[in-house]
């Protein structure tokens, strides 16, 4: 996955973390590791500049802000099956968690964690940054799904932006 994206977060730390946090749930997921073992591996391992790497096409994520990563899993970590049971309640009749692509999975839980924080950006905010992701990753018609599933999931989580 790490190699397949665009630079979207390039001189943009929030974005930054919003990209490493997307990739850490689609690690976590594709290991069958915890969030937790996931985010420490991210923050030693991924997270900043390292002389001679060439950021996202190595797996780093050069740009970040380390804080809102972490709070970003974390919130995407705490009840996660409530947190699908969201998304699910989203997507088109007959169609569950598990015939998304695990990159979009990953893309809608992030944006989820934070669509949930009380204290979290604006809901539009959200939605933004996170196509801005879909579309460093997807060239077809997954950001436009994304952009759908994503406005529906803020307007339920966050009514009072819309």
């Amino acid at each position: 996955m790490s190699g397949a994206a665009r630079d979207p977060a390039k001189g943009r730390k929030r974005t930054g973390a919003r990209v490493a946090a997307v990739q850490a749930l689609f690690n976590a997921e594709a290991s069958g590791e915890s969030v937790e073992t996931v985010l420490d591996q991210f923050l030693r391992h991924r997270l900043g500049a390292v002389p001679g790497q060439e950021g996202f096409e190595d797996g780093r994520v050069e740009d970040a802000d380390a804080a809102l990563f972490v709070r970003i899993l974390r919130a995407a970590a705490t009840e996660p099956g409530t947190l699908d049971t969201v998304i699910a309640g989203h997507l088109a009749p007959g169609w569950g968690m598990h015939r998304l692509d695990p990159v979009i999975r990953a893309i809608l839980r992030a944006a989820g964690g934070e669509l949930r924080e009380k204290d979290g950006p604006p809901g539009r905010v959200v939605i933004k940054e996170y196509m801005d992701i879909a579309h460093g990753f997807f060239g077809g018609e997954e950001p436009r799904f994304c952009n759908g599933v994503l406005d529906a999931m803020a307007r339920t989580l966050k009514p009072q932006d819309f």
